[in-house]
């Protein structure tokens, strides 16, 4: 059962020399739920300012969890963990298909869940504005295991996402995503601390989205590697897929690293804007370290090594300075060049593992990985 705790406000009204004292509408409650009927309808249910506390466990929820409930800027409605409990929304049990969390809805506050074994997508936000998500995890999902989509997606930040594992049996990986932002408009949306890995198609993908969005001290790798054994594998493997379907738009990634994806580390994917590429690190991916081709991108500080077809492919129309592959730019020599460490715990303030991986003590080129 649910608990819920609720504070009535009062307000005076005078009515000639008397005073009335009316009751006004309850202040939304804060409701601790430790079971899948409470859950769905505490989500369902919400209001603006309304606090959901998810008890420790596993949930398996048999129809998406969802809500087109607003909240506010100042009232906003938090879904998280209860304390520091272990919190994890399955979706083994919804129907081939289904999504398990799914908000139309803006002012919403996230964290401290792990959704995992989606059918299909596991987390979606459509056409929200002020929406956090922070302490996330999206794994072993049918689809993308992160989604923002639609007109009208303003000013949401996914923050500390941890998104892997993500494979789309029914084509064979062409479609799942670490991150999607897809399909859709809206300024003032950040992704930032995210890790993004092992995922079928590819890392973060902005296919069709026609607003700037901005990415920073993110990680992308071993994206586009076939681990399901699909003999009709279609997976992209791109580390950061920055467009798509003739739009064009000037995303930004700052700090940022891709290494050991299948394709490119960082490509435009035909978007032809003036896309911003600072201080990030391509290391090790199956074709180029960076692609832009086509595109007006601002390449400025890079580091690209050992990529399988080269550092660059760049078009004449590409303004590339404070790279390794321009003129009178050395390269550093990496700490390490072991991975290991950054399949670790996340720090306590949820922010990627301290590693010395691909770092060179450069302040002037390349990731600083944190």
């Amino acid at each position: 059962m649910s608990r819920r705790t609720a504070l009535t406000l009062t307000a005076a009204l005078a009515l000639g020399s008397g005073l009335a004292i009316l009751p006004t509408q309850a202040q939304a409650a804060t409701v601790v739920v430790s079971n899948v009927t409470d859950l769905t309808s505490a989500i369902k249910n919400a209001t603006a300012g309304t606090v959901i506390q998810v008890r420790g466990g596993t949930y398996y929820p048999t129809a998406t969890l969802q809500s087109t409930v607003n909240g506010t800027s100042s009232s906003p409605v938090t879904l998280t963990a209860y304390g520091s409990e272990t919190v994890k929304i399955d979706g083994s049990s919804l129907p081939d298909g289904d999504w398990i969390f799914k908000l139309t809805a803006d002012y919403w506050n996230v964290s401290n869940i792990t959704f995992q074994n989606s059918p299909d997508s596991a987390v979606v936000c459509q056409s929200c504005t002020g929406t956090n998500w922070t302490n996330i995890k999206t794994i072993n999902g049918g689809d993308s295991g992160f989604t923002l989509t639609g007109d009208g997606t303003v000013n949401n930040t996914v923050k500390y996402l941890d998104s892997y594992g993500n494979y789309d049996a029914a084509n064979h990986g062409e479609n799942a995503d670490g991150v999607a932002i897809k399909f859709g408009s809206g300024t003032g949306n950040l992704v930032t601390g995210a890790r993004l890995y092992n995922n079928s198609d590819d890392g973060i993908d902005f296919w069709s989205f026609s607003s700037p969005v901005t990415v920073e001290h993110t990680w992308s790798f071993g994206n586009g590697v076939n681990r399901w054994s699909d003999s009709a594998f279609a997976g992209d493997g791109n580390g950061y897929k920055l467009g798509g379907d003739g739009e064009v738009v000037a995303h930004v990634v700052n700090n940022s690293a891709a290494w050991g994806n299948a394709g490119n580390g960082f490509t435009e994917n035909s978007n032809t804007g003036a896309i911003v590429i600072n201080r990030t690190t391509a290391y090790a991916n199956g074709n180029w370290g960076y692609y832009f081709a086509t595109s007006a991108a601002r390449l400025g500080k890079n580091l690209a090594v050992s990529n399988g077809s080269g550092s660059v492919s760049k078009g004449s129309s590409v303004v590339s300075a404070g790279n390794n592959w321009d003129s009178g730019i050395s390269t550093p020599s990496f700490k390490s060049t072991d991975a290991t460490t950054t399949y670790n715990s996340r720090q306590s303030s949820g922010a990627l593992p301290v590693t010395t991986f691909l770092t060179t003590g450069s302040t002037t080129i390349g990731a600083t990985m944190d």
